[in-house]
């Protein structure tokens, strides 16, 4: 059975009009003969959506009883026994009903695709999972419920339905997304223009990756290997030398590409490029938005090129040639060899200071210093020696030649090429000397004596080349192994640890046993490791700014390159720790912003309401043109007095709040009993708490608190109680003494809340599925819970046996 198809309408935000476009597609594929049922379709409300299910077949859905409560979901085990052919399912990120077969509906979905039936759904970019926290960034509203992203990447289609931020919020005025006392609340919160921009651009990025996924997977299948330019792709080739800067930002002002550099590493594990220049380089990269890459490869114009062709390159900027003429007569160089074979992808030569001065590189020594005087040594006292046996053993010439070229060769393994060159000279004129005839003079009297020593000449130059070549080589590969293994560890320190910088500070150190390590950026010292004092033994600059100071001992130039690794990298750690300061600095902003925002949201509406009753009470009453009976005004006064009160309650709860969130709220602790609390904060509530049943021991030792706070505790706690609780089984206070604490319990029996959405209940401004708009702010848990941790004790729920919530407060016991 072949698995069905998905295909899923992704918008930027809801009332884009997502469901109705799904709808529409329904209708079309009906009408062609499919055979269509609605599983599940969410209207909201909104007539046109609701019109627009028409003659479709819609499968019943199922009622689910949770906590006492009643919610309908989709009834998949009905759709799965109807087999319809398309199956049309609106959000694919609802959270189901616990106790359900699936706790995801995009599990529901999963189902029916491997029933082979097709599914039509919908999605809003804030619920993919990799955006989840972006957009609670930039709306300040958390999206509790999420669809992997891979789901919505494996559809067969992913449609964008979009519209723009200004009609979208015409749309929302007009009353066609939200009933209209939310309107004001939601055009000032979520649906201001730039949250609406962003979220649309999120929305066109994530698809626009969905779309290359999609065109990578064609080309791959079909083996397209030529450059397609559906959007422009700069890759940059990196050296490690000192213009790499150059082509990073000559690149970087392609508009609108996306940037790739690339350094392109020998095969044969050599060290060739600067590792502190190319760590720099990699930050500037990244800087610019772009993504750093290391390749391996021996020929580097080819596997630069594959790079490219990979990833799908337009333009591929190099730098011009800085070698030397001769040097481009016997090899074309990478600039030239890789513009060849470019084919359709541009390629751009960018001349460079160096280019234009021409660069001549030193090749390092093969051996140290102390080797190759040996070297030397060897030559001018083993070679008279060496003469002196030969001439007593009275060898033939050939003979006389081999032993002088397994003389060249030993040099050339003792002190390298040079001290090689000086034994094939020197052994060529002694071998004149004193083993050809005519003997005592530099002349030569058989021809084929003469071209015996020539090609003695020449194999002990040949020799003594490769010899000198291969202990390079050997070197170069050791040092490169070594600062491969250094680097390692430097990175294994940036990452690691809450403070990268010390610690990578410590280990440079520890490396080269320097007795201290500063980091300056200017005069003012940001890190140092180590007791620095004296003077400086070397200084590295890491940029413009900053400066690294080494003390202890002097650097030999072969460690310089990994110590400007280590600066390189000392740099980015920095950053990094300036990075989590600002994001740590900022949270707290961003969550007073959030907060301002549902305070201006609390204002526009849940203020608006008790203010328009008690106006409405108070201008009747001074209205002249209507007359009341006594029981007329009293209703009147009572409906302004009640409406006045609940005012006084919300406008207290923010101010609480907003004190909180300041840290400037008061707090009084002294010794009071719960039996003097709990009856003020019953009477506080009216008529209401002359229902609720309290029990509290005579013999309950005393408790630490502040008795206002608590008493708002309390108020808060009971009233969120009354409002859930049935009238027949009304809330309860209890107190009893646990240890050193005293536990207040706040017990109702109402239709309760699902374990994994317990802490929700305290955030401020959340109802948690309550549809009464009246009743306050949803301040009520955040505030109590606050008051309660301001005064030194806990706020937590627990479930209540048969059914409800229950508010355990502790706080501690004692006298003051």
């Amino acid at each position: 059975m072949a698995r069905g198809e998905l295909r899923i309408f992704l918008g930027a935000a809801p009332g884009v009009g997502k469901t109705y476009t799904m709808l529409e597609e329904a209708h079309r594929r009906a009408e062609r003969g499919t055979d269509v049922v609605v599983a599940l379709v969410e209207t909201h409300g909104r007539r046109h959506t609701g019109a627009m299910v028409g003659d479709l077949e819609v499968v019943p859905r199922r009622t689910v009883r949770y906590r006492g409560a009643a919610f309908t979901e989709m009834d998949l085990d009905a759709v799965l026994a109807r087999r319809p052919q398309l199956a049309v399912l609106d959000e694919l990120a609802h959270s189901n009903v616990p106790g359900e077969r699936h706790a995801k509906r995009w599990q529901d979905v999963t189902e029916l695709l491997d029933a082979g039936i097709d599914v039509l759904t919908t999605v809003n970019v804030q619920h993919l999972e990799s955006l989840n926290d972006v957009v609670a960034r930039i709306t300040g509203v958390e999206q509790r419920e999420t669809v992997p992203d891979a789901v919505v990447r494996a559809a067969e289609q992913v449609e964008l339905v979009d519209m723009t931020p200004e009609a979208l919020r015409r749309r929302m005025a007009h009353g066609n997304i939200y009933q209209p006392e939310k309107i004001d609340a939601a055009l000032g919160n979520y649906f201001r223009t730039g949250n609406l921009t962003a979220l649309r651009e999120l929305a066109l990025l994530w698809l626009a990756d969905k779309v290359e996924e999609q065109l990578d997977k064609y080309r791959a299948d079909h083996r397209i290997d030529t450059t397609w330019e559906t959007r422009p792709r700069v890759v940059v080739a990196l050296t490690g030398g000192p213009e790499g800067e150059t082509l990073i930002r000559r690149a970087a002002r392609t508009k609108g590409a996306n940037l790739m550099a690339v350094h392109v590493s020998r095969n044969d594990g050599l060290a060739g490029a600067d590792p502190a220049r190319l760590a720099r380089q990699r930050v500037l990269v990244e800087s610019l938005g772009g993504s750093y890459h290391q390749v391996v490869g021996a020929d580097v114009p080819r596997a630069l090129l594959d790079f490219a062709r990979a990833v799908n390159a337009t333009l591929i900027v190099l730098g011009a040639s800085s070698r030397g003429r001769l040097a481009q007569i016997f090899s074309a160089g990478v600039g030239a060899t890789t513009t060849a074979l470019a084919g359709t992808i541009d390629v751009h030569l960018v001349p460079h200071e160096l280019a234009a001065a021409g660069r001549r590189t030193r090749m390092p020594a093969a051996l140290s210093r102390a080797r190759r005087l040996a070297g030397f040594g060897a030559v001018v006292a083993g070679l008279p020696v060496l003469t002196l046996l030969v001439k007593v053993g009275n060898l033939s010439l050939t003979n006389d030649l081999l032993v002088f070229l397994a003389a060249v060769v030993g040099v050339a393994l003792i002190g390298g090429l040079w001290p090689a060159l000086l034994a094939a000279v020197s052994g060529s004129l002694l071998l004149n000397w004193f083993f050809t005839p005519p003997f005592g003079r530099f002349t030569i009297a058989a021809s084929e004596n003469l071209l015996a020593l020539a090609i003695f000449v020449v194999v002990a130059i040949a020799v003594s080349w490769v010899v000198d070549t291969a202990a390079r080589k050997t070197r170069q590969a050791a040092q490169a192994g070594a600062d491969a293994q250094t680097l390692a560890t430097v990175a294994g320190s940036v990452l690691r640890g809450t403070r990268p910088l010390i610690a990578l500070l410590e280990r440079l150190r520890e490396t080269f046993t320097l007795d201290s390590v500063t980091l300056r950026e200017r005069d003012t010292v940001v890190a140092s490791v180590g007791e620095p004092a004296g003077p400086a033994d070397a200084e590295v600059r890491v940029d413009d700014n900053l400066v690294m100071v080494l003390r202890g001992h002097p650097l030999e130039a072969s460690d310089r390159r990994i110590v400007e690794a280590f600066a390189a990298q000392a740099a980015v750690a920095l950053r990094q720790e300036r990075l989590t300061a600002e994001a740590a600095t900022a949270k707290p902003l961003a969550e007073a912003d959030r907060m301002r925002t549902a305070l201006l949201a609390a204002v526009s509406h849940d203020l608006r309401t008790p203010l328009a009753s008690a106006k409405a009470s108070v201008a009747s009453l001074l209205s002249a043109d209507v007359h009341f009976d006594d029981d007329d005004r009293a209703e009147l006064l009572a409906t302004a007095d009640e409406s006045l009160e609940r005012l006084d309650r919300l406008v207290t709860n923010l101010l609480d709040m907003s004190r909180l969130q300041a840290g400037a709220l008061g707090v009084t602790l002294i010794a009071v009993g719960a039996e003097e609390v709990v009856p003020r904060a019953l009477d506080d509530l009216g008529p209401d708490g002359r229902t609720v049943l309290a029990h509290i021991a005579d013999d309950l030792p005393t408790l630490i608190a502040d008795p206002g706070l608590l008493e708002r505790v309390l108020v808060n706690l009971i009233a969120n109680a009354l409002r859930y609780s049935p009238a027949e089984r009304p809330p309860a206070v209890t107190a009893s003494a646990l240890g050193g604490t005293i536990e207040l319990r706040i017990i109702d029996h109402g239709r309760g809340i699902p374990k994994d959405r317990w802490d929700d209940v305290f955030l401020p401004f959340q109802r948690l599925g309550d549809r009464d708009n009246h009743t306050g702010v949803g301040l009520g848990l955040a505030l109590a819970r606050g008051l309660t941790e301001a005064m030194g004790g806990t706020l937590v729920p627990e479930e209540t046996p048969g059914g409800g919530l229950t508010m355990v407060l502790s706080l501690p016991s004692g006298t003051l």
